[in-house]
């Protein structure tokens, strides 16, 4: 059961629209809305006035087109080739990240919005310095293109103190004013969850939040300031007794030199619970310490190889009983932070939730109507 708390996302939004100060708060809810479910995700951020909206393919702005009909949609991997019609028809914003896009969208009829995506130094997507000296020179090359936004996006603001954080923000301001004469109308944007944390700075026009809207935290080295809003849980499929000496799960990897009691849950890396949080862990993985759950009021490790639909843990420190078949373990909630699941499997909490697998039946809560579930996943 993966349960979305829709009221700590509207509370989460609700910061950062206090943090922005008088910028536009909007959302980035890509990849559907990182693993949450875009349709009940975006319904609420309209609802507490969410009117911008960033997603990274056309496939994903019609998902949500169909959701928020009036929305400004913004399209982030730009405008794939040939498909100007579709983008157009559905009122999807293309991020333009190049002159070959720009000319594509600029022959797609009348002037339709768009936003231009400047690269000041991730070294990714975006135009480049050279464009902005072209298009300066000569704005006819946009001719036809009613460009609503500037943008760029911020490599390092996880961490505060990083000096690129800087030179991107000097970069971007140099190619605003080179190019705003020209465009008076147009919008600037430039942080992201960690760049809004930065300071007025960097807040320009309006912000584009993700990972902080989902309870997840955009810094290195600072507290995390945001409300957890998904939880994850797994059934407990049985309770195993175990000798010393013999192995648990695939490649018998875990042992135990004392008599154990396992118990196995109805999860796997299917489900999304990645294979780098088994302990111990084998060649190529390497987590901080392996996964760990909260079962029978105690938190317990992961113990041995996490396999397709089961995951063994290690609850030998329970009370016998404590824990029988059909209870229920947390993989991520209040006492696993998802922050600390991304640490333990070597990665970071975006994976770990846009990696939630689609057997997971989704319940949202909300103190705005009755709470709903979808999905015909595991319970």
């Amino acid at each position: 059961m993966l349960t979305v708390d829709l009221d700590a996302l509207a509370a989460n939004y609700a910061l950062l629209r206090r943090e922005a100060g008088g910028a536009e708060v909007s959302a980035v809810v890509k990849a559907d809305a990182y693993g949450l479910g875009i349709a009940p995700v975006a319904r609420r951020l309209a609802a507490e006035g969410c009117r911008t909206f960033f997603v990274a393919t056309p496939h994903e702005g019609l998902a949500l087109r169909t959701v928020l009909p009036q929305a400004d949609i913004h399209i982030l991997d730009g405008l794939f080739p040939g498909t100007a019609a579709l983008y157009a028809e559905a009122r999807l914003r293309p991020v333009i990240n190049s002159m070959g896009e720009l000319a594509e969208w600029r022959e797609a009829g009348a002037p339709l919005p768009a936003a231009l995506h400047f690269d000041t130094g991730m070294n990714r997507l975006g135009m480049s310095a050279e464009d902005v000296a072209r298009i300066a020179d000569d704005p006819s090359i946009t001719k036809g293109v009613a460009i609503s936004l500037f943008m760029s996006h911020l490599a390092c603001a996880d961490d505060g103190n990083h000096p690129q954080n800087r030179r991107q923000l000097e970069r971007f301001r140099a190619l605003m004013a080179t190019l705003r004469p020209h465009f008076p109308k147009a919008r600037a944007s430039l942080a992201n969850t960690g760049g809004i944390f930065l300071g007025p700075d960097y807040h320009f026009d309006l912000v584009r939040p993700g990972i902080g809207l989902y309870g997840g935290t955009p810094f290195a080295r600072r507290a995390n300031p945001f409300h957890s809003v998904a939880s994850a849980h797994a059934r407990v499929l049985a309770v195993r007794e175990v000798s010393p000496s013999e192995g648990v799960g695939y490649a018998a990897s875990w042992t135990s030199g004392a008599p154990a009691r396992i118990a196995v849950l109805a999860m796997g890396y299917a489900d999304g619970y990645l294979r780098s949080l088994s302990f111990p862990w084998t060649e190529g993985m390497g987590g901080e310490s392996g996964g760990r759950v909260y079962i029978g009021g105690e938190i317990a490790p992961v113990a041995g190889r996490i396999s397709m639909d089961m995951t063994s843990v290690d609850i030998t420190h329970l009370p016998e009983g404590a824990v029988k078949r059909g209870d229920m373990a947390e993989l991520i909630g209040p006492n696993i932070p998802v922050d600390d699941v991304g640490r333990q499997a070597g990665t970071i909490s975006y994976e770990i939730l846009t990696a939630l697998g689609a057997r997971y039946m989704r319940r949202y809560k909300s103190s705005n109507g009755p709470d709903s579930a979808t999905g015909r996943g595991k319970a």
